[in-house]
């Protein structure tokens, strides 16, 4: 009697185990997502995020663009200067996506309309395989020339770095962009410009 009530008692207990380990585990693997804005700012880490590059792109290139530099280059042409984007270096402790702000430049750049922007080098080859593509099928009436692309008069270049600062679990993390517009045919630096971001993150301690 004694043994079936402990066998009983063992296959309860194991039930409940396993009951509390699904619950436990439906718990953890729940899911929930908010959509935001955008535009909102989430400095969830405090890393390097989506609106430190479009914040430094939308002042940088406003900035840039309202230097001597470009309205002397329009009254001795007579028209605004052609830009491209090229490298843009990572030189921060961080994994960045510089690809996400050399976009947000192109995109400033572009809508200035105080400049034409022209597409960067690995656009360009997609863009004349295209036209190698017209030559031979698309109509004669249709077909793009080659020869015939936008040389650029300025390249903007520039790198991001960082420098950080921790102890106690708190960290100090300042980054620092460097452009340059750079002359083509010249390699004269037109214009030099900096911007400069400082984060505090605070990690708070959970005492058991």
């Amino acid at each position: 009697m004694q043994e079936t009530w402990m066998a009983g008692w063992r296959i309860g207990a194991t039930l409940t185990l396993i009951a509390l380990s699904l619950w436990l585990g439906g718990c953890g693997a729940e899911t929930r997502v908010t959509r935001v804005d955008p535009g909102v700012v989430t400095d969830l880490s405090g890393r390097w995020n989506d609106t430190d590059s479009r914040q430094v792109a939308e002042e940088m290139v406003n900035q840039a663009l309202s230097y001597p530099w470009l309205e002397n280059f329009i009254k001795a042409k007579n028209r605004p200067p052609v830009v491209i984007v090229g490298t843009i270096l990572n030189r921060s402790h961080e994994h960045i996506n510089v690809q996400t702000f050399v976009q947000d430049l192109a995109r400033e750049l572009t809508n200035s309309q105080k400049v034409t922007f022209v597409a960067g080098k690995g656009e360009r080859e997609e863009i004349r395989e295209e036209r190698r593509e017209q030559a031979v099928h698309a109509r004669e009436d249709t077909q793009k020339s080659p020869g015939r692309e936008l040389g650029a008069d300025y390249m903007l270049k520039g790198s991001i770095s960082t420098i950080l600062d921790e102890t106690d679990g708190v960290k100090a993390v300042f980054y620092q962009v460097d452009l340059e517009m750079i002359d083509l045919e010249s390699n004269v630096k037109s214009w030099f410009g900096q911007k400069k971001i400082k984060k505090v993150i605070e990690r708070k301690r959970t005492v058991f």
